[in-house]
């Protein structure tokens, strides 16, 4: 136990895993390692060792779904389930969440958000980048933990390091300065970046309650307001109408642009690096799935002749599927859907999903 007050912020759809997840069933409630646990199972197994409490916030769609997997969070005072009236950005949610800690807790309640999503393969090696962000996060930083890139990926953000907050005597594991956070880069752009020493950006966020809340007083005081007011009903009967009245109010904004970026630009976030052994993935499309399938060998049944690399997803009761000269594609197959994709074009999924929404198939999305 420790005084970290985890924070799982469980939404989005995984557009870019489409027909395998979908708005009904996203990707944090399926079980796309092959683990026996789902990804949101996952995360609250890895981080409820340091915790002292966990919160998980969603939305009403996935509330069943979520109390399903965890029901202890349910009823268990130290494990706490928000829901969500609409869709409002990583800020809104994390910040419902961390203004409901500071109340309980106090300012100097350490939070932490990790996404729901994620799969980590060695987590002890991020519970120990963790226990140095709360080290940072105690000094008044806003502290990531960034990941030393495998190779120069496209498809994540970037941060820039600057000196070792101890100094040029501390560890390459110490937190150190951010310089600048970047946008997801072309290949060309991800290349040098990796040279230059720059992290993968996994959005993973710790600092106090109070100074979470007192950079957001500065920088968004309308959203900082509404989240106190909801907060202070906290425990009441009044929460849930509290946060129906504001929640349509507080600004739709990631909490990279809300707080990450202008309080870099201000010297206020640090960054730990994380061990390239951790075995991260965000597992955001169908390349970084197969590539974790291939890993542990369970590309799923089907007849490959000249195909290496293809990988099929679908229901152990599925027809077969046989792949012929068609090396490094995934396809996914459920009950009403069917999607064949080449891998190196996998984030162009999502492009599907924008289709069959334009055409009004809400039955499939």
């Amino acid at each position: 136990m420790s005084d970290l007050h985890v924070i799982i912020p469980a939404g989005g759809a995984g557009t870019r895993l489409w027909p395998l997840s979908r708005r009904h069933r996203p990707k944090f409630l399926l079980d796309l390692a092959g683990t026996g646990r789902t990804l949101l199972q996952g995360t609250v197994d890895r981080l409820e060792e340091i915790a002292s409490s966990v919160t998980i916030v969603t939305g009403r769609a996935h509330r069943d779904g979520v109390l399903d997997q965890l029901p202890e969070f349910a009823s268990s005072d130290e494990r706490t389930l928000l829901i969500e009236p609409s869709g409002r950005d990583s800020m809104a949610a994390i910040g419902l969440a961390a203004y409901v800690v500071r109340e309980r807790f106090g300012d100097d309640a350490i939070v932490g958000s990790f996404a729901a999503d994620h799969l980590i393969a060695r987590p002890e090696l991020l519970r120990e980048a963790v226990a140095t962000a709360i080290d940072a996060a105690r000094d008044g930083y806003v502290v990531t933990i960034g990941l030393t890139p495998t190779e120069a990926s496209t498809a994540y953000g970037y941060i820039a390091p600057g000196p070792a907050l101890g100094g040029d005597q501390a560890e390459g594991s110490a937190a150190r300065r951010v310089a600048e956070f970047v946008e997801k880069p072309d290949a060309q752009t991800a290349a040098r970046y990796v040279s230059q020493g720059y992290l993968w950006n996994a959005g993973m966020f710790i600092m106090s309650a109070g100074v979470l809340a007192s950079h957001l007083a500065r920088l968004m005081p309308d959203l900082h307001a509404r989240l106190e007011t909801i907060a202070r009903a906290w425990g009441t009967d009044s929460f849930e109408r509290t946060l129906e009245e504001n929640w349509p109010h507080l600004t739709k904004i990631a909490i990279d642009h809300a707080i990450a970026e202008p309080v870099a630009a201000d010297g206020g976030v640090a960054v730990v690096p994380a061990d390239a052994q951790i075995g991260w993935t965000d597992l955001g499309d169908f390349e970084a799935l197969t590539g974790i399938a291939a890993a542990v060998g369970g590309l799923g049944e089907a007849i490959r002749v000249e195909s290496d690399g293809a990988a099929v997803y679908g229901a152990e009761d599925g027809p077969l599927v046989a792949l012929v000269g068609v090396p490094d594609v995934a396809v996914a197959l459920t009950a009403d859907a069917v999607l064949v994709t080449r891998l190196d074009r996998a984030q162009s999924v999502k492009a599907v999903v924008d289709t069959l929404a334009e055409r009004g198939r809400s039955d499939l999305l």
